[in-house]
């Protein structure tokens, strides 16, 4: 069974209920404290006014009466309060005097003339057994009686040379009702406001997740052929930033959806030259039935060159495909990357100087470093590709390196027509080319699919460095690769 509600707008209004009850509750009981301390320090009051009156009152009929029994008993004739009783101790706690009793009247009520309101006896056994009382000083304590609560104030009393214990008993019956009245008014009052604020809370919830509720369903009515809907932004709010931020997820997720598709479209693109070369000679030679063997050389060369080249787009794909997925396995370990850059350039020559091109590798600086020698090798070659394939017969490819701002950076530059303005901003993209046709017929070490520089790129934000390109012109553009003194991290 749950019993935690799983609706966020059923949770706030429990929250926001308890929030407001509990200090509700917590109020009305102080509230009910500090009545009933007031009420009763009333109380107190009054009977310690009522018996120093009454201890005045004695002094003063002591001087008329001889005798302290009849000055005690005139005294307690004389002074009288409503609903007070008082009784006179010995210190032996016996009654000395106390007021006359009175067949009728209720405590608190008003009605008839005031008597006593419970015999004195009950007095004498209240003081008695009052744990830790000091008959030298007064003291006061709350006696409960099947007829209700009373109030008993004792003070001592020096009267005629001897020691007595003044008693006066009060009723709380009106204390009590006043109490009650409090009480019941916070039991009505305080479950009304509680109702009334879950109410609220519920109506507020409800209208403050309208918007959520909006989003949501535009949200579920968004799917892969639809990614260029957006979430409404109903207000700049909380949840008008949620929206704005949703907006920027959705963007991102359709420029990645488009580019996906657009590199599913290339990818298919480029695949589909070479195999369609490997099926189109495969029908034409085994279309006869006997053929010479250079014919059968001849055609095998021909499907030769576009598996090789099916392999290494194949190859680039997968390479960017793990790369992308976080799965690209890499190697570090320490490395001379000039001698690195110096091995990649003498690789080169060879496809190079079939072109006419020639590749002069400048003086390198020692660079010890840490990465994949396979992967920053492969990135160089790709450099190093692109720029030979786009320079002229006659033409010199140059690479250099020097050690700046805490690394290394690494520069290609050919003597190639330059990139056209609008193409500056795309050369990094995948299956781009400048010149297709002519990356296509060309001799090369790479896929010359138009994944040479992303790789180079990729291979460089791996680790940590990045690959731009630096300057174009017509004679003369200049590639670099920069990448972090510490190396893989």
């Amino acid at each position: 069974m749950r019993l935690v509600p799983t609706s966020v707008r059923t949770r706030l209004t429990l929250w926001y209920t308890a929030a407001l009850a509990i200090p509700l509750v917590a109020f009305a009981v102080v509230s009910w404290l500090l009545f009933a301390g007031a009420l009763l320090d009333r109380t107190d009051a009054f009977l310690t006014d009522a018996l120093a009156v009454f201890t005045a009152e004695l002094g003063n009929e002591q001087r008329r009466i001889p005798t302290l029994e009849g000055a005690l008993v005139t005294t307690l004739m004389e002074v009288r309060f409503r609903d007070l009783d008082i009784v006179v101790l010995d210190s032996q706690g016996g009654v000395v005097a106390a007021s006359a009793p009175h067949p009728t009247g209720r405590p608190g009520s008003g009605e008839g003339p005031p008597g006593p309101l419970f015999d004195a006896g009950a007095v004498v056994s209240a003081v008695v057994s009052v744990p830790g009382a000091v008959p030298s000083l007064p003291w006061n304590e709350t006696i409960t009686r099947p007829e209700g609560r009373y109030r008993l104030f004792v003070r001592p009393l020096e009267a005629g040379g001897r020691s007595f214990q003044l008693a006066g008993v009060y009723p709380l019956l009106e204390v009590d009702d006043t109490l009650d009245r409090i009480r019941g008014l916070f039991l009505v009052l305080i479950p009304l406001l509680v109702m009334s604020a879950a109410g609220g809370g519920w109506f507020l919830a409800a209208r403050s997740f309208r918007p959520v509720t909006a989003m949501a369903g535009r949200a579920a009515e968004i799917g892969a052929t639809t990614l260029h809907e957006r979430l409404p932004v109903v207000a700049d709010d909380e949840l008008g930033a949620l929206a704005r931020v949703l907006n920027d997820l959705l963007d991102r997720l359709e420029r990645s959806f488009l580019q996906q598709r657009r590199f599913m479209a290339d990818a298919s693109h480029e695949l589909r030259t070479p195999t369609a070369i490997v099926r189109t000679e495969a029908d034409v030679t085994l279309s006869r039935p006997h053929r010479e063997e250079g014919e059968y050389r001849a055609s095998l060369e021909i499907v030769q060159d576009a598996s090789r080249r099916l392999t290494r787009i194949v190859d680039d794909i997968f390479l960017l495909a793990r790369a992308d997925a976080g799965h690209l396995v890499v190697h570090p370990a320490p490395l001379y990357l000039d001698e690195l850059v110096r091995d990649t350039g003498r690789a080169v020559r060879p496809l190079a100087g079939a072109g006419g091109v020639t590749v002069e590798v400048g003086e390198l600086p020692e660079a010890p470093f840490v990465g994949d020698s396979d992967l920053l090798g492969r990135l160089l070659l790709n450099l190093l590709d692109n720029a030979i394939k786009h320079s002229p017969p006659g033409g010199r490819v140059e690479v250099d390196m020097e050690a700046a701002e805490g690394g290394y950076s690494i520069t290609v530059t050919d003597q190639g027509p330059g990139i056209p303005g609008p193409a500056r901003e795309r050369v990094f993209e995948r299956f781009f080319r400048v010149d297709s046709a002519r990356a296509r017929q060309e001799s090369t070490l790479t896929s010359g699919a138009g994944l040479g520089l992303p790789i180079a790129r990729r291979i460089a934000d791996i680790h940590g460095g990045t690959v731009e390109l630096l300057e174009s012109s017509p004679g003369r553009t200049v590639f670099r690769a920069r990448l972090p003194g510490g190396g893989y991290r």
